[in-house]
């Protein structure tokens, strides 16, 4: 039962190499950007296009590649889109000018949306259901590995002669070594493993390889045609959550929210990003030893009560204590003929690592802010343009906070440390996991682009207008906000989302199909009136 033991092992590299690339791209433009708008004077509309750039070629992966990896199957869409990263490197690493550095970012971003599609599901499909949780997860881990990763290669290359260069060159590795683990394994995965170990004696299209196989349309995943509509309703709803519990842009404050408890200078960012990158990491570690065990549903109903309860305890102490207004993006007449960003030259003697940004899990991304004399509308769905330090002065931290405002701010910063723990073991790697599981082998794919659109779309909208939101209603009642978008969010969760703990994706199948109201998966988990029988299957790798 399972895969031959070589290919689990050479599907955890690849997914983990996966994952590290993902998160090594995202988050070496932090490093990167301060000496590129020293080498090429770049404004800061010019920095948020280099960085934007990424968010673009993004959102066309995610709406086109559904197609690439259905019909040119999962390993060759992987092994295409490394080669388009090395392309991609390769142009940013040798770059002369603006638009060589945006089109390198645009190949970058393309390549690592569509991989990051295409490796969840080919290692889902590969291996078997006891070992499928823990490997799709571990991309997640090794999105914040390579994140932290580019932070420490940032650090070290900071002082090098054309240094960033070397920084942009270095995101091949990852890929090089991935592609040469894909070698070894089979390309038609969905084919071999999917029907390999339960075939069910009900239920219709679900046939053995090569009888009849369904066929499906984009449109049938509107359809009632195998409850294919409710799994949509399933992957939309976790994807929104996601975005709308608002973790990408609680962690833009972090900066505020340990500058508020008595960090300041540098060390405050260097915590923000590295502090909470550490947490990450421990978290979705956590994460994988629990989701094969626990299973998906009790992280997610988990991580999202802890959200609800850590960010509304945000939102609590910043009525009472006040907390800057956040982060800006200030176009100073001189800005940039010094440094283009907040405080002049200031920043070059004291430079720190921004905050986190945000993963295809969760889609690590940071606000992105542009000038606009007072009005500021943030970027959104890349790496980070800048460190944040840059503080409103109209609501200062006193400079001798009491003992009681003392003891809510830290209260603060350990509501922030969990929410962001609550997410990275729920919401974070779970997600796309999921998604991974519940769609028919002949559409997973495009289903799986098609949420990922909303995802990149629902982050691009709530970064749009986040900055106008804080001026409309204030900070303290957007975490409110959150918190009680959370709370729908584990009502959701717990009504709709099945759970797939522990079964083969071909029972997952039927599972859905013989279900009609996807609202009964909350309370029916059992599949005992499902029958299988066990056959035998040669297996071709």
């Amino acid at each position: 039962m399972g895969c031959p033991p070589p290919v689990v092992p050479l599907c955890a590299s690849v997914s983990l190499l996966g994952g590290l690339t993902f998160g090594y791209e995202l988050a070496v433009i932090s490093g990167a950007l301060l000496p590129l708008q020293l080498d090429f004077g770049l404004s800061c509309s010019q920095q948020e296009l280099v960085v934007g750039s990424l968010l673009l070629g993004g959102l066309l992966a995610s709406l086109g590649g559904g197609f690439l990896i259905d019909y040119y199957g999962r390993k060759r869409t992987i092994l295409g889109s490394n080669l388009v990263l090395l392309v991609g490197s390769l142009s940013l690493g040798l770059a002369g000018s603006l638009p060589w550095l945006v089109l390198g970012r645009l190949a970058v971003g393309f390549a690592i949306s569509l991989s990051s599609m295409a490796c969840c599901i080919y290692v889902s499909e590969l291996v078997g259901p006891r070992q499928r949780g823990v490997l799709v997860s571990l991309y997640e881990t090794g999105i914040t590995v390579g994140i932290l990763l580019s932070y420490a290669l940032n650090y070290a290359l900071a002082s090098a002669p054309w240094g960033w260069r070397h920084m942009f060159g270095w995101a091949a590795a990852p890929a090089v070594l991935q592609s040469l683990s894909l070698l070894f394994l089979p390309a038609g995965a969905e084919e071999t493993v999917v029907y390999k170990d339960l075939i069910p004696l009900q239920g219709g299209e679900a046939t053995k390889p090569g009888l009849g196989r369904p066929h499906y349309t984009f449109l049938d995943l509107f359809r009632a045609r195998d409850n294919l509509r409710g799994r949509t309703t399933v992957g939309l709803g976790l994807v929104l959550f996601q975005q709308l519990t608002g973790q990408p842009n609680v962690l833009c404050y972090a900066s505020t929210v340990f500058h508020s408890v008595g960090f300041r200078g540098g060390s405050s960012s260097v915590l923000a990003s590295v502090g909470l990158g550490v947490v990450k990491v421990v978290a979705t570690l956590t994460a994988m030893g629990l989701v094969d065990r626990a299973g998906r549903r009790v992280l997610l109903l988990a991580g999202c009560t802890l959200m609800a309860l850590t960010v509304s305890g945000i939102g609590l102490v910043s009525f009472v204590v006040p907390m800057d207004s956040g982060p800006s993006c200030l176009a100073m007449p001189n800005a940039t003929q010094k440094t283009g960003f907040p405080g002049g030259s200031d920043l070059l003697k004291e430079p720190s690592p921004p905050p986190m940004p945000r993963t295809a899990g969760d889609q690590w991304e940071p606000v992105l802010t542009t000038a606009k004399k007072t009005k500021f509308h943030p970027r959104a769905r890349a790496a980070t343009v800048t460190p944040l330090p840059a503080l409103s002065t109209t609501s200062l931290v006193p400079p001798d906070p009491t003992p009681e405002h003392t003891l809510l701010r830290w209260t603060a910063l350990i509501c922030l440390m969990a929410f962001v723990s609550a997410f990275s073991f729920g919401f974070g790697p779970v997600t796309w996991l999921v998604l991974s599981e519940i769609y028919p082998g002949e559409v997973r794919g495009r289903a799986f682009a098609f949420c990922n659109s909303f995802n990149w779309a629902t982050n691009l909208f709530i970064s749009l207008f986040f900055l106008d939101l804080i001026g409309a209603i204030g900070l303290s009642w957007i975490f409110l906000l959150y918190g009680l978008t959370a709370v729908l969010g584990l009502g959701f969760i717990y009504f709709f989302v099945p759970e797939t703990k522990g079964r083969t994706l071909a029972e997952i199948d039927q599972q859905f199909q013989n279900s009609r109201f996807t609202l009964s998966f909350g309370h029916r988990q059992s599949s005992a009136g499902i029958q299988y029988s066990r056959i035998k299957v040669s297996s071709a790798s």
